[in-house]
């Protein structure tokens, strides 16, 4: 799975419903409380779910890459005194965590810009703490300190790049360096160092492009049959699974899935594979709208996909 996207907690319960026989939401919600498994800022700048062994690890291999993406982006941070950033909120969270707004009105007491809270998570690692960020509260505002939250592990850089190429691989692969670099937030150039390290398997794409895999993981025929999946909202396969997304969302639908006038993308069903419509929890049941008419085969295994997910919302 290469990590959840969960900016929208119950993003992932649905991705681990859709991933996962007989999968439950208590038993998310209570990883999630036993701290095996943990929401930080991760790969992107951006939300994610990730075992709590790999947080360290994944975390300090795009740290340096985060950092300048976001000093890039975000002109009123020049000049900026991150450490002194880091320090007032290591002192806001000594003795537990706060909410996002405790630690805003904080710093701002303590003169510091409104950016300053953002940009502390690329310097301080900070994970949200449960229940917090769970089905039950989507809202992920409770901040706590990394180091007190799961044991520290001391990561090193270069097996953190190879840890987060393989658990993308694993999830995604074969896959070209272009997509692993715009998966982490890399370079093509770091995406191709870090894969030179480790040991893959090579292929080529139809346009004659470098793929690559893991050894010895399973590569299903042509042929094998794709069953219907449902997706919740910034599900990863989607949005960077692949650079060329056209295979999976056809061009002519993004705007139904991905648009600037809605704050996050809509929920998805595939069929064989592709998006082939969206999908809503209303009045107690999962309603899929597709974008035309479904085969009869196709129609009614959306139906009873639609049925088990309804199941699981009221679970």
């Amino acid at each position: 799975m290469g990590g959840l996207q969960t900016q929208y907690a119950p993003s992932g319960y649905v991705g681990l419903w859709s991933r996962l026989r007989e999968f439950r939401r208590e038993d998310l919600t209570a990883a999630l409380t036993g701290r095996r498994i943990v929401q930080a800022w991760v790969m992107r700048c951006t939300i994610h779910m990730v075992s709590a062994a790999d947080l360290a690890p994944l975390t300090e291999a795009v740290r340096e890459p985060r950092r300048r993406w976001w000093l890039r982006a975000q002109k009123e941070a020049a000049g900026l005194d991150m450490p002194a950033v880091v320090a007032a909120v290591r002192g806001y969270l000594a003795e537990g965590p706060r909410k996002q707004a405790e630690i805003v009105a904080l710093l701002a007491a303590d003169g510091f810009p409104k950016v300053a809270f953002q940009g502390v998570q690329l310097w301080l690692d900070l994970v949200r703490v449960p229940p917090a960020g769970t089905w039950e509260s989507p809202r992920a505002h409770v901040y706590g300190l990394a180091e007190d939250w799961v044991p520290a592990s001391g990561a090193d850089r270069a097996r953190g790049e190879e840890l987060l190429a393989e658990r993308y691989l694993r999830g995604f692969g074969p896959a070209s360096a272009q997509d692993l670099a715009r998966y982490a937030g890399w370079t093509i150039t770091e995406a191709r160092a870090v894969l030179a390290r480790i040991e893959t398997r090579r292929f080529r794409d139809p346009a004659g492009g470098e793929l690559v895999d893991l050894p010895r993981l399973p590569i299903p025929a042509a042929d094998t049959p794709a069953p219907v999946r449902f997706l919740s909202t910034f599900d990863a396969v989607l949005l960077l699974g692949h650079a060329t997304r056209a295979g999976i969302l056809p061009p002519e639908h993004r705007e139904k899935v991905f648009a600037t006038r809605m704050p996050q993308s809509t929920p998805t069903f595939l069929v064989d594979g592709r998006v082939a419509g969206t999908w809503r929890f209303t009045d107690g049941r999962v309603l899929p709208a597709p974008f035309s008419e479904l085969p009869a085969a196709a129609a009614r295994e959306v139906a009873e996909e639609a049925e088990r997910l309804t199941e699981f919302h009221g679970a």
